[in-house]
C-alpha cells in the first residue's frame, strides 16, 4: 500500500465501510488527482478551452474545473501568474458549487486560508456583492490575501479574526457562510503524508470543540432565508453528520437541503452515528435522519480525495432584529471614521511590516489613521469616459477632526499631500473604471471597500479593500492588485505579450523589455509615456512604466517567477 495508513484509523474504517473496504483501501495505490479551476474573473470558460495549454476533462462536480494529466505543472505557466486559474484539489471544489453564491450575495468564507474556495466564491459574485473572506491563523492570511489579489478580486474584505468578533460587528449580515471546517484531515491521507503523521495528535475530540463553536457563531452572522454551508475533509462521522445533528437539534430555525446525487456523491451516514455515539444519536434522533440528504466525496468512488459537505438553511420566519444602523452602511464625507487594525501592511515586494503578535505602538497607530470618503459612482462623475474619482477629504485633518502638523499622504512628509486628490488625478489619467464603494487609506495605501469602515472598527483587518496604491513623494503609485484586477480596456495604456516566444516569462522573471512605441495600445488622447498595464495573451499580469522604447519592469519582486 503506498500510503500507511494509521492502524486505529483502519480498523475503524473497515468496521464502518464492510464490502466497500477493500476497494477503500485500494485507492490509496493510486495517485492524488490534480485540478485546475478556471477564474472566470479575467477569462470566460470558452476562452480558457480556445487557449488551454493542457489536455483538460472536465470535473462532474463544478463546472469550472477540470482535471489535469498527471505529472503535468500547471503552476509552471505564464497563465498561472496571469491569475486566469487556481490549481485546486478536485473535491476541494465541491463545497463553494453547493453554496449557490449569486452575484450580489453577502459571502464569508469563514476558515478561508488559502483561499482557493474565496476566489472561486469571488469568481460566482462576478464583482457584485461583497465577500468577507478571514482566518485566524495570522501567517496563513498572508498566502490568502495574496491569492485574493492575484486572481483579481476587487470586492473582497480580508480579515484575521475570531468568529465570534466577527459576528459582532456583522450580526445576521451574510446571504451565505462557507465553513470549511478545521479537521483532523482522514481525507487528505493520500494526498499529503504529513496528515497521517499529524493524525493522532490533532484528535477528533479537540476537532469536534472547535466546529461545534463555529457553527454556532455562523448561525449569528446569518441573515434570514441565509445558507450555511459545513464541510471537512474528514470521514469521522463525529465531525461530519453527528455534528450536523447536533446543530439542528440547538438550532430548529434550520434544515438540511438534500445535496443531488451527483458524479459519485454519497449520501451521509446516519447509521454510523447511531453505530458510533449511540448517547447523542438518541439525543438527536428527530433530526439525526435529515443527515442523510448531506454528501459524503470517497476516493473509491470518484476522482477525488475524502470530503464532507452539508448545506443547512435557515427559515426566512424570524423576527430578527437586524443593526439598521450599520446594516444600511450610512456613508457621509462628513462622519468620523474609526481606526481600524490593519496588521498587515501591504507591499509590493510582499515583506509584511508587522507581525500580528507584535504590539501596536503610538506610532503605529498614528500613521494607521483611517481616512474616508464618499466615492459612490452616482456622485462623482468624470468628464472622461464615465470614470469616477473619490473625492477629497479636507485637509490638514486627521480622522477624528484634529488638526495635524503633517499633510495626510505619507507620515513622514511634512507637505500637505491630499493622497486621495493625488489618487483621484491618476484614475482620471490612468484608468476607465468605477470607484465603487468607499475610497479608504491606511496612512499613504489607497483602498476601495465595499464593506464600510464602521463595520471594521476595532478588527485586524488585512485588506479593507481592493488595494489600489501608494501615495509616494506626491506621486501615486499604482498596485499590483490594481493590475491583476484589471482588463485591458481599462487601462490608457496596454502592451501584449505573447506567452509562446518567451517574452511573457522575461517580464515575469523582472527582465527589462525593449518595446517599440507602435506596440502600445493607447486609448484616445493617451501620451505613451507612464503605467502601462502588461498583459499576457490579452490578460493583466502586472504594470510596467514605458519611455523612448524601453518598458521599466515593476512586476513585484516577490512574485516574480523562480522556476527554470
Amino acid at each position: 500500500m503506498a500510503v500507511q495508513l494509521p492502524l486505529d484509523f483502519a480498523e475503524r474504517m473497515k468496521r464502518l465501510l464492510g464490502d466497500e473496504f477493500e476497494s477503500f483501501i485500494q485507492s490509496y495505490e493510486q495517485s492524488p488527482h490534480a485540478g485546475l479551476r478556471v477564474n472566470t474573473l479575467k477569462i470566460s470558460m470558452e476562452q480558457f478551452k480556445e487557449i488551454a495549454p493542457f489536455d483538460l476533462r472536465p470535473i462532474p462536480w463544478c463546472e469550472t474545473g477540470f482535471y489535469v494529466p498527471h505529472g503535468v505543472k500547471p503552476g509552471l505557466h505564464p497563465y498561472y501568474h496571469a491569475g486566469l486559474y487556481y490549481i485546486q484539489e478536485p473535491s476541494a471544489m465541491a463545497p463553494v458549487e453547493q453554496l449557490n453564491v449569486q452575484p450580489g450575495d453577502r459571502v464569508l468564507d469563514l476558515c478561508a486560508a488559502p483561499g482557493g474556495k474565496s476566489t472561486q466564491i469571488a469568481a460566482k459574485l462576478q464583482g457584485k456583492g461583497v465577500l468577507v473572506t478571514n482566518d485566524i491563523h495570522s501567517e496563513r492570511t498572508k498566502a490568502l490575501a495574496k491569492n485574493v489579489e492575484l486572481y483579481g478580486v476587487r470586492n473582497a474584505v480580508v480579515l484575521n479574526e475570531s468568529p465570534e468578533r466577527i459576528a459582532d460587528a456583522f450580526p445576521h449580515y451574510f446571504d451565505k457562510v462557507l465553513i470549511d471546517a478545521p479537521c483532523s484531515g482522514e481525507g487528505m491521507f493520500r494526498k499529503d503524508e504529513d496528515m497521517v503523521k499529524s493524525w493522532e495528535h490533532h484528535s477528533v475530540e479537540k476537532c469536534v470543540l472547535m466546529q461545534r463553536d463555529i457553527l454556532e457563531t455562523a448561525a449569528r452572522l446569518l441573515a434570514p432565508g441565509g445558507t450555511i454551508v459545513y464541510s471537512t475533509c474528514t470521514f469521522a462521522p463525529e465531525e461530519n453528520e453527528a455534528m450536523i445533528a447536533e446543530f439542528l437539534k440547538l438550532n430548529r430555525d434550520f434544515a438540511v437541503v438534500n445535496i443531488a446525487d451527483t458524479a459519485g456523491f454519497a449520501p451521509g451516514r446516519p447509521d454510523w452515528v447511531r453505530e458510533m455515539l449511540p448517547d447523542q444519536a438518541t439525543e438527536t434522533e428527530e433530526v439525526l435522519d435529515q443527515t442523510r440528504g448531506t454528501a459524503r466525496l470517497w476516493p473509491h468512488l470518484l476522482e477525488g480525495e475524502g470530503h464532507y459537505v452539508a448545506v443547512i438553511k435557515h427559515s426566512d420566519e424570524s423576527n430578527l432584529e437586524l443593526d439598521k444602523e450599520l446594516h444600511e452602511e450610512k456613508r457621509g464625507a462628513g462622519q468620523r471614521v474609526p481606526e481600524s487594525r490593519l496588521l498587515h501592511e501591504p507591499s509590493e515586494d510582499r515583506s509584511f511590516l508587522r507581525s500580528a503578535s507584535l504590539p501596536i505602538t503610538k506610532a503605529d497607530r498614528k500613521k494607521e489613521r483611517l481616512l474616508r470618503v464618499e466615492s459612490r459612482a452616482s456622485n462623482d462623475k468624470s468628464t472622461r469616459g464615465g470614470k469616477h474619482t473619490a473625492k477629497p477629504g479636507k485637509k490638514g485633518k486627521e480622522a477624528g477632526g484634529r488638526k495635524s502638523d503633517r499633510g495626510q499622504g505619507r507620515a513622514s512628509d511634512s507637505s500637505s499631500v491630499d493622497p486621495l486628490a493625488v489618487y483621484a488625478q491618476f484614475v482620471n489619467e490612468n484608468l476607465v473604471i468605477p470607484l465603487e464603494g468607499e475610497t479608504v487609506c491606511y496612512g499613504d495605501r489607497v483602498y476601495q471597500s465595499t464593506v464600510g469602515a464602521a463595520r471594521l472598527e476595532g478588527l485586524k483587518v488585512i485588506r479593507p479593500g481592493w488595494f489600489m496604491g501608494t501615495v509616494k513623494n506626491g506621486r501615486f503609485v499604482p498596485s499590483h492588485p490594481l493590475a491583476c484586477a484589471l482588463r485591458a480596456s481599462e487601462a490608457h495604456r496596454s502592451v501584449h505579450l505573447s506567452s509562446e516566444d518567451g517574452e511573457a516569462v522575461r517580464y515575469l522573471k523582472g527582465e527589462t523589455l525593449n518595446i517599440e512605441q507602435e506596440r502600445l495600445n493607447l486609448l484616445e488622447g493617451a501620451a505613451p509615456k507612464g503605467y502601462v498595464l502588461v498583459c499576457v495573451d490579452g490578460y493583466a499580469a502586472g504594470w510596467g512604466k514605458w519611455l523612448d522604447g524601453v518598458l521599466k519592469n515593476e512586476y513585484p519582486a516577490g512574485w516574480r517567477w523562480t522556476s527554470v
